[in-house]
């Protein structure tokens, strides 16, 4: 499976990872090696249930810094064998490429608006992600739309084909992030955090800011118009639910169960962290991903939510920064942040869904 691009060679989704047969014996948690990064902050335990998904010892790693909002990040490996993580860095309208072998690397600019006037706010990508066939899959809000990375052999600027970009005729606010089911169906979010004046800006044609589901046939359908501003996004590892997480003054994590045919019901409410602000913890509920028991690593106020499959916050992995969002790599075990300015990793006892 490959992804075309001009960019990078050929991209491939990691393969489902084997696990051997759980071990009855119990032992000690192995000492991490030292790392050669500089650690930040800490994980905070409230639950003793945390200790199976990540270890009393593990450390947050802080691989890069700089970056004005980074977002996004997804895991890739090419055909070559080359593993790296992708990230998006909204306001310079960029992505990132970093590696354990090769550091810290522009991959991709533009990454969210091709358009020649010079415009101010959020241009760029964010959510990331890779299709069934291991193409790269972009939520841009500077074009509006869901686009994949094509590739042009007499283009020196990078080609996008534009997956979907409008409801109904009028064209979407700016597709924050997404996820896909195993059938190929595309779930995504669009608030409007990227138009320049945000729900005042002149350009916007929705009065509402919904939950989408494209169907591998090309249906698109509106799930939700009922969330102010829906953000992170991601199904359960049974694909029976369907987690949103919304941003903004009112901030929480929704539940909705999946229909047969890929719809919705009314939903719940999965987790609300209004102690947690009024408590002083700053950020809000942002991306948010699932590991193989149906764990959430969601972003919220003090940093990286760790909730069970009912709703029951374990603890949480504090950076000490606001961090926009999560994505599993390498063989599933690690989690690698985007925490405002810094790209970060902590690695796991529990790995994310799909590996």
């Amino acid at each position: 499976m490959r992804i075309p691009t001009l960019l990078c060679p050929a991209l491939a989704l990691l393969l489902a990872a084997c696990e051997a047969p759980p071990d009855p014996t119990p032992r000690p948690a192995p000492t991490p090696p030292a790392s050669v990064f500089p650690s930040i902050g800490a994980v905070e335990r409230l639950d003793p249930a945390l200790d199976s998904l990540i270890s009393t010892n593990a450390v947050i790693e802080k691989l890069g810094s700089g970056f004005k909002w980074a977002e996004g990040p997804v895991w890739v490996r090419t055909s070559q064998g080359e593993r790296f993580i992708l990230f998006s860095d909204i306001p310079p309208n960029k992505i990132y490429k970093w590696s354990e072998a090769g550091g810290l690397v522009e991959f991709l600019h533009p990454s969210g608006y091709t358009g020649t006037t010079p415009r101010s706010g959020e241009p760029g990508s964010n959510g990331l992600l890779l299709d069934r066939f291991g193409r790269l899959v972009l939520c841009q809000h500077g074009d509006r739309r869901i686009a994949r990375l094509g590739i042009s052999l007499n283009n020196p600027r990078p080609v996008f084909e534009t997956i979907v970009d409008r409801y109904q005729g009028k064209r979407f606010n700016s597709p924050n992030d997404a996820c896909y089911s195993k059938n190929g169906d595309l779930y995504f979010t669009d608030p409007p955090y990227g138009l320049e004046k945000r729900m005042a800006d002149p350009a916007k044609e929705l009065s509402f800011q919904g939950v989408y589901r494209l169907s591998r046939d090309g249906e698109l359908k509106l799930l939700t118009d009922k969330i102010a501003y829906p953000n992170g996004i991601a199904l359960s590892p049974d694909e029976s639910v369907l987690y949103v997480a919304e941003s903004g003054p009112d901030t929480k994590i929704h539940a909705f169960q999946v229909k047969p045919d890929g719809t919705i019901d009314e939903g719940r409410i999965f987790f609300d962290p209004a102690p947690l602000r009024q408590g002083g913890r700053q950020g809000g509920c942002d991306g948010l991903k699932v590991d193989v028991n149906g764990n959430l690593f969601a972003t919220g106020p003090g940093g990286v939510l760790i909730l069970s499959p009912t709703g029951k916050h374990l603890g949480t992995i504090n950076t000490g920064t606001r961090i926009a969002n999560v994505g599993w790599g390498d063989d599933g075990s690690t989690l690698y942040l985007t925490a405002h300015m810094y790209l970060c990793r902590v690695h796991t006892k529990t790995k994310g869904a799909g590996f």
